[in-house]
């Protein structure tokens, strides 16, 4: 995947020690990162305890908003791939005690299918 991929709204899988580097104070002592996407400017981010899903905001990115999903607390998840008329894909996310689900928007399938499978991985 390139740059591009990321700025079309593509999904890109990154490199799991780097985001380990850039999230070493967040993480617990024994948590590692081992799987990590980007979609644009955000990321899903998959360790051995947790979901993190990193939604940079502002127009530099510097403001970050982090979701820690443990994965016990997944209720369920679909994805929903693109067709002929509707390019975009879509990824929702349901939690445990909240009514609507997270939902991230794709610009094609390459990715999210990888994404959906990590999650039935981890949360299942």
């Amino acid at each position: 995947m390139s740059i591009f991929d990321g700025l079309l709204g593509n999904a890109s899988e990154h490199d799991a020690q780097e985001i380990q580097q850039d999230l070493q104070r967040l993480l617990a002592s024994d948590e590692r990162v081992e799987k990590a996407y980007a979609i644009i400017r955000d990321q899903i981010i998959f360790t051995n305890k947790r979901l993190i899903m990193l939604d940079k905001q502002g127009v530099t990115g510097k403001k970050k908003e982090y979701l820690s999903v443990p994965y016990r607390s997944i209720e369920r998840f679909s994805t929903e791939t693109t067709g002929h008329f509707d390019l975009d894909a879509e990824l929702k996310i349901w939690i445990r005690g909240q009514a609507e689900p997270i939902s991230k928007t794709f610009r094609n399938d390459q990715n999210i299918l990888d994404i959906s499978r990590a999650l039935a991985e981890y949360a299942l």
